[in-house]
């Protein structure tokens, strides 16, 4: 069944068809092989249990009733705010208040470091790879006439071996260029999504240059109050599929109601057509 809407952005009209998704998150399977970052332990799940009670019904049980341990920043796709890097506790849930952006989905090759000008804070090593504002703006013009407010960032190459892929090390994936996330901001992208496990070095002495620089935060700075663009969001260790297209969708950033700076998350793309 087809559940068309149709919309104007622009001046241009387009429809989606809101009863297709597609999933662009990491499923996070619990008792299997799953992704990992910052040498995080495994998620686990286990029956809750207490006083003759057993939450399992192959134990016995009368339900399955399970208690669940992650690190959402490790362990799979999740949605953070600029609580991320702040002192002060900012939820998740007060930043992103629900509802879908136009997105643009773009796929991009990153380089060594020692190939390009661009840098970051601190300087990148040689071997290092970068996404850079280079690629962005390449990738981009390929999609002219419409301003995203989210933008989907696919890194080449896409195997299938990064929906379980243990990150570790100083520098075990690409990350954004100093130029890149001034980029993003530059053109007013409020919503950020990566296939990466996050948007700095994993070993940046602390600065998470590009985290600040995408919520609007001074160099160093850990006050929320700084921010100039405390509505921002980066959702991180994405999955976007070979088979999903380059293009544009209407995205919708689906998560719980956590306190936190950052909660798991099932992003969908639902694919815009113009009319």
């Amino acid at each position: 069944m087809m559940t068309i809407m149709r919309f104007e952005v622009e001046g241009r009209r387009l429809n989606a068809d809101l009863a297709q998704p597609l999933s662009i998150a990491i499923p996070l399977d619990f008792n299997g092989p799953q992704p990992s970052f910052y040498e995080a332990p495994p998620a686990t799940a286990r029956p809750l249990a207490y006083a003759g009670f057993v939450g399992d019904t192959r134990a016995g049980g009368s339900c399955n009733c399970e208690q669940l341990t992650l690190v959402p920043h490790c362990n799979g796709t999740h949605t953070e705010c600029v609580g991320h890097v702040t002192d002060d506790r900012v939820a998740i849930t007060d930043r992103l208040r629900g509802g879908i952006v136009l997105a643009l989905l773009i796929s991009i090759q990153p380089v060594a470091a020692s190939s390009t000008s661009e840098d970051s804070d601190p300087r990148p090593a040689a071997s290092d790879l970068l996404v850079t504002a280079r690629a962005l703006a390449t990738a981009a013009a390929a999609h002219p006439g419409l301003a995203p407010r989210a933008l989907v960032i696919r890194t080449l190459p896409c195997h299938a071996d990064r929906l379980t892929h243990a990150y570790r090390g100083s520098a075990p994936a690409p990350y954004l260029s100093r130029q890149a996330a001034a980029w993003l901001v530059e053109r007013a992208i409020d919503h950020l999504v990566l296939d990466l496990p996050s948007a700095d070095r994993a070993d940046d002495a602390g600065r998470l240059l590009a985290h600040r620089l995408f919520f609007g935060l001074p160099a160093g700075g850990r006050h929320a109050r700084d921010a100039q663009r405390p509505q921002a969001s980066i959702t991180e260790l994405a999955w976007v599929a070979p088979t999903i297209h380059d293009g544009w969708y209407l995205l919708d950033l689906q998560i719980p109601a956590f306190l936190a700076d950052a909660a798991p998350s099932r992003p969908l793309l639902y694919p815009v057509h113009f009319e």
